[in-house]
Formats: C-alpha cells, sequence, structure tokens
C-alpha cells in the first residue's frame, strides 16, 4: 500500500500543476509538453524522504526547462512543496536548502523577465517554503521529544509499582507465612488437643490473612498505593501474632503530635513489621522492645532486642533493602545493626511532611 500511496502522491501533484496551468487562462497549445513537464517535476517526490536534496534538485531544474519551454506554466508549487520536504527531511542543512531555492527563483527570474513585483513575489516564494519546511520539522521533533519523555516516565512509573509490589508482597506474605511457621512448630510440640487446636486455628486464620492482603496488594496496583491498610494502630496485633512462649514483645508509644499522614504510618508499620519478622527468622532474641515517639517534626521507629543476630541477618538482604527504600521515599533515615550493650536495633525516622506518593 506504500507503493500505491507514493503513485497517487505522484499523480495529484501533476494533475494539479496541469489544471492550474489550465484553469489560469489559454490552455498551452503543446498539450503533450505540459503532461511531460508536469509528470516530471512530481516524479522527484518518490525520493523524497531518502534523498530530500536532490528531490528538490531535480523538481527545479525540470520546472525550469518547464518555464522556459511553456513560457506560461502555473508548475511552481510543487518544486516549492518538495523543497519543504527537503527542509523537513533534512532539517540539520535548512541554509542549504534555503540557497538552493534561491538560486531556482533566480533562475525563473531570469527566464521570465520579472519586474519588481515579480521579484518580491518570488522573494516569499524561496524563503516560505523553507520555513514552513522547518517549521514542521521543528514541531515533529518536540512531539518526538515529547513522546521519549512520556515513554522514560512510564516506565520509570512501572519500575517504582514493581519495586513497590514487591516489597508489600515481601512484607506482608513474608511476616504471615513466618507466623504460620511459629504457629505449626507450636502445634507440632503440643500435646494436648486443645491447644493444638486454637494453633491450627490460628494457622488457618493467618493463611486466610495472607491471601487476602494478596488480592489487596494485585488490587491497589491500579489504585493509590495509600489505599493500603495497616498502620501503627494494628502494630499490637502484629505484636500479639509474633509473641510466643520464649520471646515478648513490648509496644510502647510516648509524645504527641496529632493523626499521621497515611504513608508515614503505612511505612512504620512496614517497619515494625519487616523488624519483628527478622527477630524471629534470624535472632535468638527473648525481649522485643518496639518503641513509637512523636512529636510535631515527625516519628522515629525503634525496635530493639537483647538477642544475637544470626549471620544471615548480618548483611542487607530484600527486607531491609525494602525498608531503606520506603523510609528514604518520605525523606527519613534509617539505621540497622548491633548495639554496643547487645542485641539488634533498627530504627527509623520519619519526616511528617514526607511524602511518598
Amino acid at each position: 500500500m506504500h507503493w500505491l500511496r507514493e503513485v497517487l502522491l505522484v499523480a495529484g501533484a501533476a494533475t494539479t500543476a496541469a489544471l492550474l496551468t489550465a484553469l489560469q487562462g489559454p490552455v498551452p497549445a503543446d498539450i503533450p509538453l505540459l503532461i511531460v513537464f508536469s509528470t516530471g517535476i512530481s516524479l522527484p517526490l518518490l525520493i523524497r524522504r531518502v534523498l530530500p536534496l536532490t528531490a528538490a534538485v531535480a523538481s527545479a531544474v525540470i520546472a525550469l526547462a518547464g518555464m522556459a519551454q511553456l513560457h506560461r506554466w502555473e508548475g511552481m508549487l510543487v518544486p516549492m512543496a518538495v523543497f519543504c520536504t527537503a527542509v523537513y527531511y533534512r532539517s540539520r542543512r535548512p541554509a542549504l536548502v534555503l540557497a538552493v531555492s534561491t538560486c531556482w527563483m533566480a533562475g525563473i527570474g531570469m527566464v521570465i523577465n520579472a519586474g519588481v513585483l515579480a521579484l518580491t513575489n518570488m522573494v516569499i516564494m524561496t524563503i516560505a517554503p523553507v520555513a514552513t519546511g522547518y517549521a514542521l520539522r521543528l514541531h515533529r521533533d518536540r512531539a518526538d521529544q515529547t513522546l521519549r519523555v512520556q515513554r522514560a516516565e512510564a516506565e520509570r512509573v512501572l519500575a517504582e509499582e514493581r519495586n513497590w509490589l514487591a516489597r508489600n508482597v515481601h512484607d506482608s506474605v513474608g511476616h504471615h507465612l513466618t507466623a504460620i511457621r511459629l504457629q505449626a512448630a507450636a502445634a507440632r510440640r503440643t500435646r494436648g488437643d486443645t491447644s493444638a487446636t486454637r494453633a491450627l486455628e490460628a494457622i488457618s486464620d493467618l493463611s486466610l490473612s495472607a491471601l487476602t492482603e494478596v488480592r489487596d496488594l494485585l488490587r491497589t496496583l491500579s489504585e493509590h498505593p495509600a489505599a493500603l491498610q495497616p498502620g501503627t494502630a494494628d502494630l499490637e496485633r502484629l505484636a500479639g501474632q509474633l509473641t510466643s512462649a520464649g520471646r515478648t514483645i513490648t509496644l510502647r508509644r510516648s509524645g504527641r503530635g496529632g493523626v499521621l499522614p497515611p504513608a508515614v504510618d503505612h511505612t512504620a508499620y512496614r517497619v515494625v513489621q519487616e523488624a519483628l519478622t527478622n527477630v524471629v527468622r534470624h535472632s535468638d532474641a527473648t525481649e522485643v522492645t518496639v518503641h513509637l515517639r512523636q512529636d510535631d517534626h515527625g516519628l522515629r521507629v525503634e525496635v530493639l532486642d537483647n538477642g544475637a543476630p544470626a549471620p544471615a541477618s548480618q548483611a542487607e538482604g530484600q527486607g531491609i533493602r525494602g525498608m531503606r527504600e520506603r523510609v528514604h521515599l518520605l525523606h527519613g533515615t534509617l539505621s540497622v545493626g548491633p548495639v554496643e550493650t547487645g542485641g539488634w536495633r533498627v530504627r527509623a525516622d520519619l519526616p511528617r511532611e514526607g511524602n511518598a506518593w
């Protein structure tokens, strides 16, 4: 279909040149010559994309020959259009195209022995195609640049959404699976039927909660991330899920500063959740303290345990990287490491004005 469109373009340009000549006055006596020159100035349109300047020169030379032979011929519009396309497809050298167009118009002026008024029109006809082609090319370049920026932004947003999904799946599902493992271990150690039943019921509830959170995460990919529900008000429930016979988790709150922004509230929950999950997975701690201290400037989250972390927790894995990314999105700070008196501490400072979304 591309070649058919090009043939129709050439045929349309040639027909236009011939019809304009016929409509402007007496039809030239040599009709075949009119058709030949009208077709000749239009054929270079076929190479306007690959050889734009060559097409313009060829059309201009044929137009000069036609003007000399026919004396009255309205075929100048086609070479002007070819010069316009030459600048459009060769935008880096518009001055060269303008120089060729000027030479062409000078040649036409000599052929028709133009007067002052005709020369003025010829100057306009020289500049107008070049200026039009250059303006169209600038418009296309700006449109292409805008499209590239939009695509880059879309890719960036998509990457952020993927990272956000990975963090949330790791934080929420990973936590629930860890709690399920603890409850299953408790069920295996339990001899009484009643206690075993309670442990198995807890496993069932946690499994359902994990599946629900996965569905919520997938659904909220197309919604605002702030729609995620867990916040600092849910930390008591979180601590209760991870408390066991050999481990106590104490939650303390201090200070005041009003209601936290949703992003800060949710990030604080995820930091505590990941820190407690790491304690269960990698530490032999028997006491864990979660301290939330709030003021007008923001919230400090501190999770401190009395155990020696296992070697696996010494390296910064996916969980700690996820915490760090969350905190940095809010322009906060995160420190993770051992304390001099023994144990392991996770501390996050979240400014109130931070905004991750």
